[in-house]
């Protein structure tokens, strides 16, 4: 695969990519499809006036390689549109997005989430609830990759995603702008009984040891799902999906 590319795989988020104006290369196709789904697609590339290339199923495989879960062969569903690689949004266009719908900042932070199917999920969630932005560090973090775009369902176009050096740094730097900081712990106290109205930045752990000690220390409170099942414990892109929709609801309980 070209490095200085990426590729958008899968039905919806290749017509999302399209729809949102992304910036497309190429948009593959595998010949001999002609359902509905895929005659819409052709008709809004060639809308777009996009370069469409008609491949071998094989040729899709090829360059879904590796983007499957285990490392197997993406599920392409016979379209990839061949992207620039990812280009990730500052910490102002954060604020812009808030500003123009003049709302107090929502803005989810994923400390050291390493599922890319995890990444795409929240994003996913984080876009249809509202958030202005996520934010994922650098290191031992899954990043905006084809596979976590396609999870996502497109909802990474819509959203700004945010790469930090320094998670830490960058909830001190919020903590200065008057934005309020939740983690996600099961030591914390209940998410029903926290008030979280207003500007907030809701914190979520990795899949393995969750929001390391001195980001919770960072943070302004710690809040946790009560779950009265058996099951103790929430994955990354669940636990946030909870969060946000409870933050969501609170935000909209008052108007």
């Amino acid at each position: 695969m070209d490095e200085k590319r990426e590729y958008i795989i899968g039905r919806n988020s290749v017509r999302e990519a399209i729809r949102s104006g992304e910036q497309i290369d190429k948009v593959f196709f595998q010949q001999g499809l002609a359902d509905g789904s895929i005659r819409e697609l052709l008709m809004l590339a060639r809308q777009g006036k996009l370069v469409i290339v008609e491949v071998p199923r094989a040729k899709l495989d090829e360059l879904c390689a590796g983007m499957g879960a285990e490392g197997r062969i993406g599920n392409h569903q016979g379209v990839v549109a061949q992207i620039p690689a990812f280009a990730y949004s500052e910490m102002d266009d954060v604020f812009a997005l808030a500003e123009e719908r003049g709302e107090p900042p929502f803005i989810v932070i994923l400390d050291s989430v390493q599922d890319p199917h995890n990444l795409g999920a929240v994003l996913r969630s984080a876009e249809a609830l509202g958030a202005h932005g996520v934010v994922i560090g650098k290191r031992r973090a899954a990043l905006l990759t084809a596979a976590a775009f396609k999870v996502s369902c497109g909802a990474a176009q819509y959203i700004p995603v945010v790469k930090v050096t320094n998670v830490n740094h960058t909830i001190e730097d919020l903590k200065k702008k008057n934005v309020w900081t939740a983690a996600a712990d099961m030591d914390g106290q209940p998410l029903a009984k926290t008030n979280l109205k207003g500007a907030y930045a809701l914190v979520i752990g990795g899949e393995s040891e969750g929001v390391a000690r001195l980001t919770k220390e960072l943070c302004d409170i710690v809040v946790k799902i009560e779950m009265p099942g058996r099951t103790t414990s929430l994955n990354a892109a669940c636990a946030a999906s909870i969060l946000m929709y409870e933050k969501r609801r609170q935000d909209m309980a008052g108007k």
